[in-house]
């Protein structure tokens, strides 16, 4: 019964990529219109198609089932697809084009991509946090267009990622509705078939065509994606009365944007709001110094969102301890129930953050002037892009990893003198040990080395890097 189930939905697309190719060629056959639909036909599309209309469709019957943020951000995955599609039919029809061009192509497939990693973040208090973060992990996988020569790696890898927040998923739900657990794998179904489909058509990368045109022309002719589970088009004559099919191919093109679609529009500051000044309703024309009289110049990394003072955030999600914005406060203690819990920290300003009992990982993440001190860490305790912080365990910890920080001190109990310390692109690191000939007395302190000699060894045949003298 399933594999009949599987044959009509197959034979459903197919039906459906058929009317819109009659429809887009006024009616004729589809393979009358020339040389513009052979890209679309050819197998690796197909594939991909498959893709869409199999386990992606039932992807998204699922996240519109479960309702609130799940079934918003399918639509972004939706999106996110479709733009790939078009990518894979330019690729079809064409020969591999420089970087620029290339960048320009899969321009479409990155703002998507964007678009569901952002509105993850924004939804963060979510309920449904575990589910927005599995599909934010594994969307990046469409970014394998760029990996080469072996992007299936690069899929697996985002696949595990996706799936540690999946597996959550299915450990909440799975004695109270399985209608989530469901979810959770089909997801997991959708990267695993992205990569087998990877696998068999572009083994070492996009498979462009040496017998192509310029991928630039192809992009600009090539016609939307197909959405999963979207609904039938109306009629040609609805859409235009002439039935131009290019205006109709740059119309659905531009509203297969997404979010995008608003880019191109301009910000109406609130003096040319006629509902806020109603002396404006009399004319049609607004005065040139109401919208350049509040244009200061921007600087880079200065203004917009990013700096707008947020409240601060103490809460447990799921099995999240998320611990954002706090400012000059001294006195946060979190208190975790099992070593499944894990600890997120982000922007703390002057902050003393005191975790109780074993904890699965610690992340902190653009902290400055931030002191924290836990017992045990079992995974990893993480310091990224933050400055003048200080981290000690009184208790055991394997595995430290400092990443673009300037400014971390570590002090290490007895217990977990065997910890292993990974940097990268930080500075000013030291770190602090039990002094073995005086335990009561003060710690030994040890710079962390920031600069290293390279070498090549003719003998072994490799390069041999060391620490220099200067950096201890």
């Amino acid at each position: 019964m399933a594999d009949m189930s599987a044959l009509v939905s197959r034979l459903e697309a197919v039906a459906g990529r058929l009317e819109s190719a009659m429809a887009s060629s006024g009616g004729a056959p589809a393979g009358s219109s020339g040389g513009g639909d052979n890209g679309d036909a050819s197998p690796s599309v197909e594939a991909f198609d498959e893709i869409i209309s199999g386990p992606l469709t039932a992807f998204i019957e699922k996240s519109k089932g479960l309702g609130a943020e799940v079934a918003e951000i399918a639509d972004l995955v939706s999106t996110a697809f479709a733009a790939q599609r078009s990518f894979l039919v330019v690729v079809s029809k064409s020969k591999k084009p420089d970087d620029a061009t290339f960048q320009s192509v899969i321009a479409e497939t990155a703002a998507a991509l964007t678009a569901v990693g952002a509105f993850k973040d924004k939804n963060f208090k979510s309920k449904q946090a575990n589910h927005l973060s599995g599909v934010s992990e594994g969307i990046p996988a469409l970014g394998w267009v760029t990996v080469s020569p072996k992007p299936c790696p690069y899929i697996k890898e985002l696949s595990g990622a996706a799936q540690f927040y999946t597996n959550r998923v299915i450990k909440e739900f799975k004695e109270t509705d399985k209608t989530h657990v469901e979810w959770a794998r089909s997801w997991v179904a959708v990267l695993t078939d992205l990569e087998a489909y990877v696998k068999q058509h572009h083994t070492t990368g996009p498979s462009w065509n040496p017998q192509g045109g310029d991928a630039k022309a192809a992009a600009g002719s090539a016609g939307p994606a197909p959405k999963p589970a979207a609904p039938k088009a109306a009629p040609a004559a609805a859409v235009g009365g002439g039935g131009d099919g290019a205006v109709k191919a740059g119309l659905f093109a531009a509203l297969s944007k997404g979010d995008g679609v608003t880019s191109g529009l301009k910000k109406v500051d609130k003096s040319q709001m006629t509902h806020k000044n109603p002396e404006l309703r009399g004319t049609s024309t607004v005065p040139a110094s109401a919208s350049t009289a509040k244009a200061p110049a921007k600087k880079w990394g200065a203004g917009g969102g990013s700096d707008v003072k947020k409240p601060p955030v103490l809460a447990l999600q799921g099995k999240k301890w998320v611990c954002e914005y706090q400012d000059n406060n001294k006195e946060i203690i979190i208190e975790t129930e099992g070593v499944n819990q894990t600890l997120y920290a982000y922007k703390c300003t002057g902050c003393t953050i005191q975790v109780k009992g074993k904890i699965n990982a610690i992340t902190l993440d653009n902290c400055k002037k931030t002191a924290i001190v836990f017992e045990s860490c079992v995974a990893a305790f993480e310091i990224v892009n933050s400055q003048s912080v200080q981290a000690q365990v009184t208790g055991l910890v394997q595995t430290i990893s400092i990443d673009k920080t300037d400014g971390a001190q570590i002090y290490l109990s007895k217990e977990s003198l065997g910890a292993s310390i990974v940097s990268a692109k930080s500075s000013e690191m030291n770190v602090s040990v039990p002094n073995p000939t005086d335990p009561d007395g003060d710690m030994l302190e040890m710079p962390v080395p920031e600069q290293y000699k390279t070498v090549y060894n003719p003998e072994l045949k490799k390069l041999e890097t060391l620490p220099t003298d200067i950096a201890g």
